[in-house]
């Protein structure tokens, strides 16, 4: 049976494909300006990898942000759903997934889960972007430097400079002044990296953390946020593989179980 989870982001639209449990492929875009436009090629695009057809797929559900614009799906669920749907399915090598800490393109949430696995709370971010992966983007756009890049280069500095804004503007703002007076890049880039992880920590002190910790959403893919952040929380994290498809395997999962009702 193959079922396909579609998570359209603020800023990323993801497409998983899954048979049976076992994730044949998947497929990521720029969401862009036409959220539905996008969510239907990048389906296509992972469908193609794996030879597959639209007819091949059972069910197909959407969650993100712009969930409700796929007209092609069956159902749609919530962010804070399909995550824990596909934390709990992977499992963590050191114990259950007791709080998971995703960082999205536009949003921070941390989640907790009771010992079945199911959500039992959840606190975001407020409506500001600061320390999401927009954020991110903005920093690495005002360094000029890769995104990808920004993890590696902050376990290089040789100081944390402090960063004291924690609006996204006036962030670029500080960083531009602070690149003005030759500072080095390695070490503003480890000063965000500090002020987003205090900001995670003091949403997961909040809620009440519980181990295992997953650290889930592109911003998992950042190391220096990653050393950083289990630091500040004093426990190891565990990463889950394509953690940036997390959410769209908990859709796909949800899609399997909708057929299996059948």
């Amino acid at each position: 049976m193959i079922t396909a989870g579609v998570d359209i982001g603020s800023v990323g639209t993801k497409a998983l494909i899954l048979e049976d449990g076992k994730i044949l492929s998947t497929e990521i875009m720029p969401t862009g300006s036409r959220p539905k436009i996008t969510a239907q090629m990048v389906l296509a695009k992972a469908l193609a990898k794996v030879k597959l057809k639209p007819d091949d797929v059972r069910h197909v559900v959407s969650t993100g942000y712009g969930r409700r614009v796929v007209d092609f799906g069956e159902k749609t669920i919530t962010e804070i759903s399909a995550c824990a749907q596909g934390v709990k399915f992977l499992g963590a090598p050191k114990g259950t997934v007791r709080t998971i800490i995703d960082l999205g393109g536009q949003d921070i949430k941390v989640i907790t889960l009771d010992d079945e696995g199911n959500t039992k709370d959840f606190v975001m971010n407020d409506k500001c972007a600061a320390g999401t992966g927009r954020f991110l983007e903005v920093i690495a756009h005002a360094l000029e430097i890769e995104l990808a890049k920004l993890g590696e280069l902050a376990l290089q500095a040789k100081q944390t400079i402090t960063i004291n804004a924690t609006c996204t503007v006036f962030a670029e703002s500080e960083v531009i002044s602070l690149l003005a007076q030759d500072v080095k890049k390695q070490d503003i880039i480890a000063g965000i990296v500090d002020s987003i992880a205090e900001r995670i920590a003091a949403m997961s002190n909040k809620i009440g953390m519980r181990p295992t910790v997953a650290f889930t959403g592109g911003g998992a893919q950042n190391i220096g946020l990653v050393k950083s952040l289990e630091k500040k929380l004093d426990t190891e994290m565990y990463i889950p593989e394509l953690p940036q498809f997390i959410n769209a395997l908990g859709s796909a999962l949800v899609a399997q179980r909708l057929q299996s009702l059948r």
